[in-house]
């Protein structure tokens, strides 16, 4: 199917990234991949023109579009794809339950990203209340999923070929031993879901790495 050329900006080590990759792999939708060295800048070009200084953003020709889930339906758009009930998007699970288990995997993304940021990057110190009450949300998180994870998994069609739900959760384990953050042996349900999640050729393909930059940008 033709569509403009389309690129991604984004990290090669960023959970929300992978999310928007992983869903181009499986619906063979190609992508070109540009990558933001400094995620400490300060402007929106750096970004790809993200004014909130965020990634990943979707080019699709000329046009920008910004965050994961709104990349995700239009790789689904331009996969042409729309509406096919294999392909399993937030709002096609309507039950309650379904609903906050993606909920909290979007909460524990963003809370793993706020924690690498704050501790790993900026140096601040851990036992400020803001990180601990971070970590304790996203502890929470992890211990409902674990809690719900099968009856999450049950209200997906099962002729699916992909959901948004599972390439989140995966990406978001992963992300959490690639840049451990809170230990996961307290959930061997979610660590199942993740070794088996990880066979598929979408996940070995776009395996968490921190890019290489730039000879200029070198210490």
């Amino acid at each position: 199917m033709s569509h403009p050329p389309l690129r991604l900006t984004g990290r090669s080590s960023s959970n929300f990234t992978r999310v928007a990759r992983m869903f181009a792999h499986e619906l063979n939708v190609p992508l070109q991949f540009a990558v933001v060295h400094d995620l400490t800048a300060l402007e929106a070009a750096t970004f790809d023109g993200n004014p909130a200084l965020k990634i990943p953003t979707l080019h699709v020709g000329p046009s920008p579009l910004f965050g994961t889930e709104n990349i995700c339906r239009r790789l689904v758009e331009l996969a042409g794809r729309t509406g096919d009930p294999r392909v399993v998007l937030p709002e096609h699970v309507t039950a309650d339950l379904g609903r906050n288990a993606q909920e909290l995997v979007w909460h524990a993304m963003a809370a793993q990203v706020q924690l690498r940021m704050g501790l790993a990057l900026a140096k601040l110190p851990a036992d400020n209340v803001f990180f601990t009450k971070i970590q304790a949300g996203m502890a929470g998180a992890l211990s409902w999923l674990e809690t719900h994870l099968d009856q999450a998994l049950a209200l997906l069609p099962g002729s699916r070929d992909v959901s948004l739900f599972e390439v989140t959760l995966f990406c978001l384990l992963e992300h959490i031993v690639f840049c451990p953050t809170l230990p996961l042996d307290g959930y061997p349900r979610l660590l199942a879901f993740a070794s088996a999640f990880g066979e598929r050729e979408s996940a070995r393909r776009t395996s968490y790495r921190f890019d290489p930059r730039p000879d200029s940008q070198k210490a």
